[in-house]
């Protein structure tokens, strides 16, 4: 706008045209990383592997050797 006034060309300088939203990326909330529900937890510390349950995360899942919390794989 070269006056400042809102009277300046359109469609052109920064911020102008599609893409420009609310931090974009596309993949919804917390980042997309949902897993689905088959898969399984994995625990960091031994290795062993449980079948995922749908509806109880692995991070509240403890190791049933040797106690640790366990993570999606």
């Amino acid at each position: 706008m070269p006056r400042g006034d809102g009277t300046g060309p359109r469609g052109q300088g920064p911020g102008t045209g599609q893409g420009m939203g609310q931090g974009g990326g596309g993949r919804g909330r917390s980042g997309g990383s949902a897993a689905g529900p088959g898969g399984n937890c994995i625990c960091p510390n031994c290795g062993e592997r449980l079948a995922h349950q749908i509806a109880t995360p692995c991070f509240e899942r403890k190791c049933p050797k040797c106690g640790a919390t366990m993570t999606r794989e």
